[in-house]
This record gives structure tokens, sequence and C-alpha cells, in this order.
């Protein structure tokens, strides 16, 4: 059974990444043009601040030097975090987006879009937003309920300290 280049780098990095605290999400080579990038994803459950990013950065590419894990010939190193509309695809991915609404593709067809609650082993506990001034209603998935889910950015949310001063008020 051969190994592809991208779970021999996941070997070669993840104990890095994870000795910075972080936990390595994504590892991605593309070819643009003639040169390759390599895009690797961080994250942890309290995110990614520009320093940790860049002393993983300087880590990652350290021992990338040291190995030919890239084989020859040039190529680009892109450390980043997952974004804002990031995918969840792991137990941790959902636990770390409680309290933000989520797009979910259900297994069964159609979409709902929630605010997750909680997570545990099993699914997630839900408040689906009232509509036309219907109040909020609570439901549960349970992960094979869900074929697909992604955070949605949402623009004009109050962030948590906000909405205390105001609860304060």
């Amino acid at each position: 059974m051969s190994t592809t280049q991208s779970e021999r780098l996941r070997e070669l990095l993840e104990p890095l990444v994870s000795s910075q605290g972080l936990d390595l999400e994504e590892i991605a080579v593309d070819s643009v043009g003639r040169k390759r990038v390599l895009r690797v994803v961080v994250d942890s459950d309290t995110g990614a601040d520009l320093d940790q990013i860049a002393d993983v950065s300087r880590a990652l590419s350290a021992r990338l030097d040291e190995t030919d894990a890239m084989g020859e010939g040039e190529y680009t190193l892109e450390v980043g975090t997952p974004g804002a509309e990031r995918l969840l695809t792991e137990h941790r991915h959902y636990v770390r987006a409680t309290g933000r609404l989520a797009r979910f593709q259900l297994t069964e067809g159609g979409e709902l879009v929630a605010r997750i609650l909680d997570v545990d082993d099993e699914g997630v506990e839900l408040e689906v937003p009232g509509v036309k001034g219907r109040k909020a209603t609570a439901r549960r998935l349970a992960f094979p309920e869900i074929a697909r889910a992604r955070v949605q950015v949402e623009f004009n949310r109050k962030d948590e300290k906000s909405h205390k001063k105001e609860e304060e008020a």
C-alpha cells in the first residue's frame, strides 16, 4: 500500500504543529503554474493568532528544509487557519463552533440553518431561528443525520461581551 505525499507530509508535520499547541486540520499540495504550493491549515480550541501562525510556519519550514518531503523544485509554504465559513468535519470542529450559526445538509435531504448550542458524542443541540415573528425552536441532530455542515458568517451578530453589557444595563 503506497502512502500519498499528503499522508507523508502529515506524518512529518503533525508532531511539530501539536508541539505548538495547535491541531493540523488540513494539508494540500497544489500546482500553480510551474510552482507548487503547500497549504497547511491549523487551529485550536481557542483559535490561532498571528504569532502562533508565524512560529509554526518557521518550524514547518525548517523541518521541510531538512527533508526531501517536498521533493526537488521550488514550492511555497502557506500556513493559515480554516477561515470564517469552515466546514465542520470533526467532533472538535462542532465543539469549536458552539454558539455559531451553521448550515446543515441533511442525509435525508433538505437543509437547515441553526445555531449550535451544545455538542456531545452523539450529535448537536440546535436553536432553529423563528421565521416571520415566530419563536426559535430547539432541535437535536444526531451526527449520522448530518451529510455536511458549514459555519455561516454573521455580520450583524452581537458578540457575547456586548450582549452581556446590554443585559446588565
